[in-house]
């Protein structure tokens, strides 16, 4: 396996070094999937930008941003960002129920966010390819065309953390830990 560096401020490239100020800033330490992402500047700005327009600039409320972020990470079993995630949820306000649905792969209770989950694994699944059928179930369930379009927002965002992830083995972060993750990739 190749070693991948966890930069700190000292180790970046120059052109990191901001983006790390602002993710210690942000986080109050710098994330591993950061560390690892400033060898490649570009990488972790527009990882930044992705995950800043996500959770601020989408429709999405944090119960549905969650299932989006939840649902991929599961499905690409991203042993970093379901614990990661798992905490982002809880300090958002998450309802425990949702979170542990979404980390174990079984149905919502709330048949909008079950909707929701069905329609962001359906996307990634079938890489953007989806049928005029399921996006027209989708809308029926009370979703728009432009939260059709900001879930590929959400899957690009975390193509590029749980690709890295996959890539550098990330350590998962000493406050994430407590919500380390060990399962596998939701059946089709």
């Amino acid at each position: 396996m190749v070693d991948f560096t966890l930069h700190d401020e000292s180790t970046a490239p120059a052109e990191s070094q901001e983006l790390l100020d602002t993710s210690k800033r942000s986080f109050g330490r710098i994330p591993g999937l950061h560390a690892v992402m400033a060898e490649a500047p570009g990488l972790l700005e527009g990882y930044q930008k992705l995950h800043g327009l996500f959770q601020s600039s989408t429709s999405f409320d944090a119960d549905e941003i969650t299932v989006v972020w939840q649902s991929i990470n599961v499905e690409h079993s991203c042993h970093y960002c379901v614990p990661a995630h798992t905490a982002i949820a809880k300090g958002m306000g998450v309802d425990d129920e949702v979170i542990d649905a979404l980390r174990d792969g079984t149905p919502l209770h709330d048949p909008h966010l079950e909707a929701l989950r069905t329609f962001t694994l359906a996307m990634v699944r079938q890489r953007g390819e989806v049928d005029d059928a399921t996006v027209q179930t989708f809308l029926n369930a009370g979703f728009t065309q432009r939260q059709v379009l900001e879930i590929v927002l959400g899957i690009a965002q975390k193509v590029m953390s749980n690709y890295t992830n996959h890539l550098a083995q990330t350590p998962i972060d000493e406050p994430n830990r407590k919500y380390e993750w060990k399962g596998t990739v939701v059946p089709s």
